[in-house]
């Protein structure tokens, strides 16, 4: 396998997260005047607000996802570092000591973020708003994860 093609991955996946990162950017800025959320206010929300809770959730989900299943392998990929068959954890720390990644721990932490995202509490709207914030205030994470590698390998040069 020649270089272009795992260079080609790591575009691809790129571009796939940055997709992701602009639709949370656009769903944010919609519910920007319903922010921050409490339980009492994302019980009145509108439909207009539902729907960019829904684009938010929806796009955090696949970011992280994205981050994790295609960019971080496609960036040892492309390293030429051996970690195609190992753990995922093993994968974060290697990452981390190469500096793509500030903190493989926190990288965890928004995993779990992201999978409480599968339990609503329909009689807890408070803990729904605490959850949907803590996400909304974890976004800047992603994007520095972003931001990292890209200005390692300056992806944006050439996507």
């Amino acid at each position: 396998m020649t270089r272009d093609v795992p260079w080609a991955r790591l575009l691809d996946a790129w571009r796939e997260c940055r997709r992701h990162a602009h639709f949370i950017d656009y769903a944010l800025s919609s519910l920007a005047p319903s922010l921050p959320l409490t339980g009492e206010r994302l019980m009145t929300l509108g439909d207009a607000d539902i729907q960019g809770l829904d684009q938010f959730v929806l796009r955090f989900g696949k970011l992280q996802d994205a981050i994790g299943t295609r960019l971080l392998p496609s960036v040892l990929r492309y390293l030429q570092e051996p970690y195609e068959d190992r753990p995922m954890l093993d994968k974060l720390h290697r990452l981390e000591k190469l500096g793509y990644l500030a903190d493989s721990e926190q990288w965890q932490a928004l995993r779990m973020l992201r999978n409480r995202f599968a339990h609503e509490y329909p009689d807890d709207p408070d803990r729904n708003a605490a959850i949907l914030m803590q996400a909304i205030e974890s976004v800047s994470l992603l994007e520095a994860i972003l931001q990292r590698i890209d200005q390692k390998l300056s992806l944006s040069a050439e996507a």
